[in-house]
């Protein structure tokens, strides 16, 4: 069983102290991935919840540089100690409760020391006691706690602070400091420098007219950034010198409110001054500071990076990230940085020119915009014979992803639309569909009307390359069935053909034109046409299918199916009746059977036989997706369902889920097997071959050779065996090949400035061409601007390639 699509970005990755591997939280497993090729290398498995943070061990001395040990905390109430070189568990700590947060400072602070040793290790912890949510009661939920790491035991009687609700706790990069916010507050702690478990603490608050979203400390002063909701920072310098400790109680001594010596701060907050700097649009997600702390970085919505140079003010960018910005992480070599993103994606920078080396990228979320247009669909599209995965996504986007790989493999841009996130959204992607070969895409996009006017269906067939497996634009369709939208696309298995159903009342039937050779061996490819148009009655096209042999077409004309010879366009048969409107049809083998399902107040799944034109066996199911398998028996359906309220609270925890898959026999309504599945709202289901197949591969394929690929609505996926035991939950342990940790390494010349090119002792035989390249000056300027070379470098090589070369006579 292999399972993938993991969220990456829950919680803040960390670098190991070679910075040649990067952990990051993916659901109930920690993942380790190269930093220098991206890969993920192995995978930390044991926690029986989320993983809410990762910390690795700092080296005690410089020697110890290649220590692999990381501590992590989940949402089941343990804390595990982990060599992840080998990758093996060491320790398991159970608190008992809930963890969202830990920090351990003395790991921070322990380098510092000549000898680095402690008497014990603590971390600090934000839990969550459910016993108020549990109740009902309006109390405080969250706690910030100490924990004794040594010896495996909460320290009693020190709760540092209690809030409504969890939330995650910012350790200063020295280990002195940590703290955290709710709402307009800050609260932040001063760690003794000899931590024990009876010791008192420093506690210094600082307030705001806004709501905090992120907090950052300065390595090396006495300095607090904080940013709001509104898109400010906020910066105290200065911070807890008034502040000191007598006897155990916290007293001020000499406090001036006077405006003028304490520029900008409120009451009677603990620093020297405040200052105030605005350029995001909305809240602050990211707030780090440099190494040397010269500079802080800042993100969010807009998904641009900020630098802020600290002592002037004075900001440069990063812009068109794609995608607004959760983390950005320092790795212990200075050159190396990470920012996670909202779509799913970590991007490995080279600091300080803020150059994208390489992203790591899960399945990426569906647009947000999708689901408010009724009658549109927004799920995954199977390729079965690749084992891939299309998913459309934000800013108008298809992402291909590998199953069996559990990686992204390349991205398409439908149409060009720069990401803007305080605009109005104009364009959508309503549907995507591939050729069961994987040589075509076929897109619907829709251009929403502005004040009213102006709303355009286009419908767009890509070409996939044989060379580097990437899509181009074919042919552009504008308007393909009039006002009417469009509500499914399927291709025909054994030729290049598609259909498209429109809500409008009509189908229309796409051919491919042959590429044509002209006199002077040039090629014309002529794209796609329409060969035929049919309608039933003016009904309301829904769903569309064709047989396995191509030689039916089936369309569901709202409650009845509409059988069709798609070569001549004649309508052979009409079957069916059914009691709301049909949204999916599928054959199952060849063409013997077609299972047609309707969703509403009164849904329904139908398997007809073919031969018979009439009703095999049908069910009372609401059905999300129907998957049929490549042979003459079998297919799978994904149902949703409602848990009874009756159950017992051991089959309520088994049967907690949403929904339930269900593998049939066509002649037979028992289920050969039963899986229950959470999420399963916008979930898909698809049978794929186990390995990638050539055409000539494809007649030998057998029912072994294919795997049921199922995935739920925040996109995590599972690949099942149909024909292996039957379960009746889905376990989501991965077993596959993990790739090598890095490339050839590289040293001395090539480490700093790369790889030398290959030269050839052979003599260059290329006829020498005096006229200058047309396409110079197009490649020169292309490229994001803040990487552009300077504007008096691109003159002199602009100017140059204009100028015609001679060859220098020699007497």
């Amino acid at each position: 069983m292999i399972t993938g699509g993991k969220r990456f970005v829950s919680s803040p990755p960390a670098f190991s102290n070679d910075a040649k591997r990067l952990l990051v939280c993916t659901g109930n497993t920690v993942s380790v991935f190269s930093t220098s090729t991206g890969l993920q290398i192995s995978e930390l498995e044991g926690h029986e919840a989320q993983v809410t943070s990762v910390i690795v061990v700092p080296p005690s001395s410089p020697a110890s540089k290649l220590m692999c040990y990381c501590w992590t905390a989940s949402l089941d109430g343990k804390i595990k100690y982990w060599d992840f070189a080998a990758p093996e568990l060491m320790t398991t700590i159970d608190i008992g409760s809930s963890i969202h947060s830990m920090v351990i400072p003395s790991l921070l602070s322990q380098s510092a020391e000549s000898n680095g040793k402690h008497p014990d290790l603590f971390a600090y912890i934000y839990t969550e006691d459910v016993k108020p949510r549990e109740e009902k009661t309006d109390c405080l939920c969250g706690q910030i706690q100490k924990c004794n790491l040594t010896k495996s035991r909460i320290v009693g009687g020190v709760t540092l602070a209690k809030t409504r609700k969890p939330g995650s706790i910012t350790i200063s990069p020295s280990g002195k400091y940590i703290g955290t916010y709710e709402r307009q507050k800050l609260r932040i702690w001063e760690i003794p420098e000899k931590d024990s478990e009876h010791v008192g603490y420093k506690k210094i608050r600082l307030h705001h007219t806004k709501s905090f979203t992120a907090l950052a400390f300065h390595p090396t002063e006495r300095v607090v950034a904080a940013g709001d909701v509104t898109g400010r920072i906020l910066i105290w310098r200065g911070v807890g010198h008034k502040t000191c400790l007598n006897d155990g109680k916290l007293i001020r001594r000499g406090l001036n409110k006077d405006a003028e010596d304490q520029p900008g701060v409120r009451d009677d907050d603990d620093a020297d001054s405040c200052t105030t700097w605005h350029w995001h649009s909305s809240q602050v997600n990211v707030l780090f500071f440099s190494s040397d702390g010269a500079y802080l970085y800042s993100g969010g919505r807009e998904g641009v990076l900020v630098v802020w140079q600290l002592d002037t003010g004075k900001k440069k960018f990063l812009p068109r990230i794609g995608s607004p910005l959760l983390y950005f992480v320092n790795s212990p070599d200075p050159s190396l940085s990470s920012i996670s993103r909202a779509d799913n994606q970590i991007q490995l920078l080279r600091m300080p020119s803020m150059e994208i080396l390489r992203s790591i990228s899960g399945i990426k979320p569906s647009s947000s915009h999708m689901e408010i247009y009724e009658g549109f669909g927004s799920g995954v599209v199977f390729n079965h014979t690749s084992g891939l995965l299309a998913v459309p996504t934000e800013n108008y986007r298809v992402q291909f992803y590998s199953l069996f790989d559990d990686r992204e493999i390349s991205e398409v841009q439908i149409c060009e639309r720069n990401y803007q996130p305080g605009d109005e959204i104009t364009v959508k992607v309503n549907l995507v569909a591939v050729s069961p070969d994987g040589s075509t895409m076929s897109t619907v996009e829709t251009r929403l009307p502005e004040e009213g006017i102006g709303n355009l269906v286009s419908l767009k067939f890509w070409a996939c390359s044989s060379q580097n497996k990437h899509f181009s634009l074919s042919t552009v369709i504008y308007e393909p069935h009039g006002d009417g939208g469009i509500s499914s696309i399927a291709f025909r298995p054994t030729s290049h053909m598609a259909v498209s159903s429109s809500y409008g009342g009509d189908f229309k039937v796409w051919v491919r034109r042959h590429e044509i050779s002209t006199e002077d061996q040039t090629v014309e490819n002529t794209g796609w046409r329409c060969h035929a148009v049919g309608s039933y009655k003016k009904k309301p096209m829904t769903a569309s299918a064709f047989s396995g042999d191509g030689s039916v077409l089936a369309v569901a004309a709202e409650k009845v199916i509409t059988l069709w010879d798609p070569d001549r366009n004649i309508l052979l048969s009409v079957i069916g009746d059914s009691l709301e409107p049909i949204t999916s049809l599928s054959f199952v083998g060849k063409s013997e059977y077609l299972v047609s399902a309707s969703r509403g107040s009164d849904p329904q799944l139908t398997i007809w036989s073919m031969l018979k034109l009439c009703t095999t066996w049908s069910y009372r199911l609401d059905v999300e997706a129907v998957a049929s398998s490549f042979d003459k028996s079998t297919f799978a359906v994904l149902a949703l369902i409602k848990p009874a309220k009756h159950m017992e609270s051991t089959e309520a925890s088994l049967h907690s889920a949403e929904g339930v898959i269900l593998l049939f026999n066509v002649e037979n309504p028992v289920p050969l097997s039963t899986w229950f599945v959470s999420k399963a709202q916008g979930g898909g289901l698809s049978f794929v071959w186990s390995s990638p197949k050539s055409e000539d591969e494809v007649a030998e394929t057998k029912a072994f050779d294919e795997v049921l690929a199922y995935i739920n609505g925040a996109h995590e996926y599972v690949l099942l065996s149909p024909h292996g035991e039957q379960a009746s939950n889905l376990s989501f342990s991965r077993h596959r090949n993990f790739s090598s940790l890095e490339e050839k390494e590289r040293s001395g010349y090539a480490s700093i400035y790369g790889e030398l090119p290959e030269f050839s002792l052979k003599i260059d035989q290329t006829p020498f061409t005096s006229m200058p390249s047309e396409k110079t000056w197009k490649t020169m300027f292309s490229g994001p601007s803040h990487s552009l070379p300077p504007l008096p470098k691109l003159c002199s090589d602009f100017l140059e390639s204009l100028l015609e070369r001679r060859s220098a006579l020699v007497e």
